[in-house]
């Protein structure tokens, strides 16, 4: 009997899949050998493939099976040693000058996930016509079962995998980018929460011996993420955290999501800030502090606060749609001083086109070290420059059957008013996006990961952000 193809979609970044369900080491293999035909096709074998992997059950296990593949159709491998964060692995792809890189892990979805990451050559996330080409080629691999592989074992002892530190040369790359002296002598107290994922340590590691120091919660490798819904650097992920701020004697929060790319802040009284607050902040620090100037590119779900700062200080802002897959082309292609997304995730000039949320939390540091001021503090230096912007996000779990009846409805409705604010325009950009007057708005997009509806919405204060994801539930026919 010839064997069925299971559907293996890539989304926003990546294939993500649950364990034992589509998530098998033989599908796993399937997209290995995908990719190592992608490579020979693009004249990318010869230049090798970095493999690494993160926290989560048996990542470091699928990493050796995609090693595996790789050796046996004659790539070149290079193997992280122990886990690393996604940005680490990204580094090293360009460090090393590789064909193309493989992380295994699935970023902030729950725990029962696991994912498979692709990164060309520059580093970042890839775009849909790499990952399209992937895709396309797997069904055929495994009716036609041609996955070649090789022992792990005999593939070192032939010298097509070796082995290497992940950590030093990125961490490196941090020192040489950040303030790390200034850090130091501020002699801070900064509570770090890496939610049992892949940067445990890692900050610590990259500030070194100083007055600064660093506590750590949840840094300890546990894939089953106890007591949070999933690791990602959210309020409603971030109880304990939260609750350790409020106790007090901290002068900042800072948290990262399961493979480290994500980023989380909370302020000195233990209140999360939000993502959208916390770009416009990192946005913010890049003018003010490091003096720079140049594009800023956010997607279509990020805070209009950056538009502001963009006419302020003369700097153009440009939109894409949601992930880095967009983002980080956008950004080379325009020399982009500092890109990011809703999901907390923002890259920076100078370093790589992708997503570091380990280096975001030294930015915001050398920021609090070089100015004295707390996070509550230049949050309301912020909103005296752009005035108050208030952001919040609803995620409704969808069944299967649930898609084409909201995608029928969305594509008819057409809202005057939302919120008591007039609807100017309606698009559909990246979902569809409801833009109010006074430049507030509301989006409405399936998420690219997970089987979610997620709802979002900007406005001047939360009370009207609270009514515009009800209208918006409410002109999805959906109810949380």
């Amino acid at each position: 009997m010839t064997p069925t193809a299971p559907e293996i979609k890539f989304g926003t970044d990546g294939w993500r899949a649950i364990l034992a369900d589509d998530y098998t080491f033989d599908n796993v293999r399937a997209v290995a050998q995908a990719t190592a035909e992608y490579m020979r096709r693009h004249d990318l074998a010869s230049q090798g493939v970095v493999i690494g992997y993160d926290t989560r059950f048996l990542s470091g296990t699928f990493a050796g099976a995609v090693a595996e593949v790789m050796a046996a159709n004659d790539i070149p491998v290079a193997l992280t040693s122990n886990f690393v964060p996604t940005p680490a692995l990204s580094h090293a792809v360009r460090q090393r000058e590789a064909g193309l890189g493989v992380m295994i892990t699935a970023s902030h979805n729950p725990a029962r996930w696991n994912g498979y990451k692709v990164k060309p050559s520059y580093g970042g996330s890839a775009p849909a016509e790499v990952t399209g080409e992937i895709e396309h080629a797997v069904p055929g691999i495994i009716t036609g079962d041609r996955v070649r592989s090789m022992p792990l074992g005999e593939a070192e002892a032939k010298g097509l995998v070796e082995r290497f530190d992940g950590q030093a040369p990125y961490l490196k790359a941090l020192r040489d980018y950040v303030d790390m002296e200034a850090i130091r002598s501020a002699s801070l107290n900064a509570l770090f929460d890496p939610m049992f994922g892949a940067s445990q340590g890692w900050l610590t590691e990259a500030l070194g011996e100083g007055g600064t120091r660093i506590h750590e919660i949840h840094g300890v490798r546990n894939p089953s993420f106890p007591g949070i819904r999933a690791p990602e650097p959210i309020a409603s992920n971030l109880h304990e955290f939260l609750e350790e701020l409020k106790g007090g004697g901290y002068d900042v929060g800072l948290a990262a999501d399961g493979d480290g790319d994500r980023f989380g802040l909370a302020d000195e009284r233990g209140r999360f800030i939000t993502q959208l607050q916390t770009f416009a902040l990192l946005t913010y620090y890049f003018l003010e502090v490091r003096g720079e100037r140049g594009p800023i590119i956010r997607s279509i779900t990020m805070t209009r606060m950056v538009d502001r700062l963009g006419e302020q200080y003369d700097c153009p802002v440009y939109e894409t749609p949601v992930g880095f897959k967009y983002l980080g082309p956008k950004m080379m292609e325009t020399d982009g001083m500092i890109a990011g997304e809703e999901s907390g995730g923002s890259a920076f000039r100078g370093h790589i086109p992708e997503r570091d949320g380990v280096l975001a939390g030294l930015l915001m540091l050398d920021w609090i070290a070089k100015t004295g001021k707390r996070p509550s503090e230049l949050l309301a230096e912020l909103y005296e420059r752009v005035g108050p912007h208030e952001y919040d996000r609803v995620d409704v779990t969808l069944r299967a059957d649930d898609r084409p009846a909201i995608l029928q409805r969305m594509d008819e409705v057409a809202p005057d008013t939302i919120a008591g604010l007039k609807v100017e325009s309606k698009d559909t950009l990246d979902g569809y996006r409801f833009t109010l007057e006074g430049g507030w708005w509301l989006l409405l997009r399936f998420s690219g990961t997970e089987p979610l509806l997620r709802i979002y919405a900007e406005m001047p204060d939360m009370e009207l952000v609270q009514e515009a994801l009800q209208a918006g539930q409410e002109l999805a026919g959906v109810a949380l």
